[in-house]
C-alpha cells in the first residue's frame, strides 16, 4: 500500500515537471519556444552559432567553441557567449550545461533552455541586461585574460 502511494506521488511529480517544462526546438533557422519563434538562428559553422532579435533582427547573442589554439588536445577547449548588444562575454569550459555529442543544433537548444531558466532570455527572446550581468558573474572563467600566449 505505501508503496502505491509513493509510486502514485512520484509519477505526479514527474508529470508535473514535464506539463511545466519549456520545449525549445531550432527549425529552419528559427528556434522555437513551445511552437512560438521567439529568436532567428545562423549556423555559421559547427562550432559557431548566432542568434538574431525578433524585433529589428539585430544579432544580440553570438556562441563559439575555441580550441585555445591545440587542436588535438581538448582537455582547454572552451566555448565564449558574447551578448552583443549588451557588450558583456563570458568565456567557460564547463560544457556540462550544453554538450549533446556533436550534434550543435541539440547543444544550441540546450543552451537557450538554459538561459531561459537562469532568466536571461524571456519568452518573448528578449536579454534581460540585469540577470546578463548575473550569468557573468556566476559563469564567467575569464579564460582569454589568463592564458599565456
Amino acid at each position: 500500500m505505501k508503496t502505491k502511494k509513493l509510486l502514485t506521488l512520484f509519477l505526479l511529480i514527474s508529470g508535473l515537471s514535464f506539463y511545466f517544462s519549456q520545449e525549445v526546438v531550432i527549425k529552419d533557422d528559427k528556434v522555437l519556444l513551445d511552437g512560438k519563434q521567439i529568436l532567428k538562428a545562423e549556423k555559421i559553422n559547427v562550432l559557431q552559432y548566432s542568434f538574431y532579435s525578433m524585433k529589428d533582427d539585430e544579432e544580440i547573442l553570438m556562441f563559439r567553441q575555441m580550441d585555445n589554439e591545440t587542436p588535438k588536445y581538448m582537455d582547454d577547449d572552451y566555448y565564449v557567449l558574447n551578448f552583443l548588444t549588451e557588450k558583456t562575454k563570458v568565456e567557460s569550459t564547463d560544457f556540462t550545461k550544453i554538450l549533446n555529442f556533436m550534434n550543435s543544433r541539440k547543444a544550441m537548444e540546450k543552451l537557450i533552455k538554459w538561459l531561459l531558466k537562469e532568466r536571461v532570455i524571456n519568452n518573448d527572446g528578449e536579454l534581460n541586461p540585469e540577470r546578463v550581468q548575473t550569468f557573468k558573474e556566476k559563469y564567467d572563467e575569464n579564460i582569454t585574460d589568463r592564458t599565456f600566449r
